[in-house]
């Protein structure tokens, strides 16, 4: 299995902090942010990785990563031309980087602690017993889970149903930025058209594997999306500090 971090966008809602670097720069209490996905790929027994960036801060992640040896892993570098094409739009620029197999997908602002291994056994048996398989990742959020998409599952994780920001939704469970995909989601994105905000729509490409029946979910323990705003990224801090301070982190 290959690993894919998204690292691009242009972060507005975190202006000014990111007038002049990339979000996934920024600090996480004792990090950069971008080290927490890198960790995660780590945790998870990924040994290559491909950053998909913008080109006016590929250097950037280059002087701070080189080659990944810090993480004991292979890491390679990618250009995303049009950042604001979608998540599924920078996720089809892997498609020869991952060289006919599966992906392991984490969005560069996602911090967590939770170890992908043993879901990451799950998606292969399903994938190995089915031929074909994906998963996604929630965490259980209360009322805050509305302001994302919000997955109902079944006691099996069996994907249900994923709505995007529902006024009244069937479940506790935000979906969050990490994602397993076999190795026929670089067609699937190409089945996909443009949203009306003119994106490849990871919820679409999401949708097109619950058709099938193929979608999984594994809920993680806790995690925060630093990259959405001022108060999110004080909230991964916080967060972070706190369980380093408790020996958990």
């Amino acid at each position: 299995m290959k690993g894919v971090i998204l690292a691009g966008g242009l972060a507005t809602r975190l202006r000014p902090l990111t007038l002049v670097t990339n979000k996934h720069l920024l600090p996480v209490y004792r990090k950069p942010m971008i080290y927490y996905p890198m960790e995660a790929m780590k945790r998870a027994g990924i040994k290559e990785v491909l950053l998909i960036t913008s080109g006016d801060h590929v250097g950037d992640f280059a002087n701070l990563l080189k080659s990944g040896e810090e993480f004991h892993l292979r890491l390679y570098y990618a250009i995303q031309q049009n950042s604001a094409g979608g998540i599924a739009d920078a996720i089809k620029l892997a498609e020869e980087f991952a060289h006919d197999e599966p992906i392991l997908v984490i969005l560069g602002d996602n911090i967590f602690h939770f170890d992908l291994k043993e879901s990451i056994k799950k998606f292969t048996k399903r994938y190995a017993d089915h031929g074909k398989a994906a998963m996604v990742f929630g965490v259980h959020l209360d009322m805050l889970a509305r302001q994302y998409g919000v997955i109902d599952i079944d006691k099996k994780g069996n994907v249900l149903s994923i709505e995007e920001k529902p006024k009244d939704p069937k479940s506790d469970i935000a979906q969050t930025g990490v994602y397993l995909y076999d190795n026929r989601v670089f067609d699937s994105i190409r089945k996909l058209k443009p949203s009306a905000r003119g994106q490849l729509e990871v919820t679409d490409l999401n949708n097109q594997y619950l058709r099938e029946g193929s979608l999984l979910c594994d809920v993680i323990d806790w995690w925060v999306d630093a990259g959405t705003s001022h108060d999110e990224l004080l909230r991964a801090n916080i967060q972070v500090a706190q369980l380093v301070k408790e020996g958990k982190l």
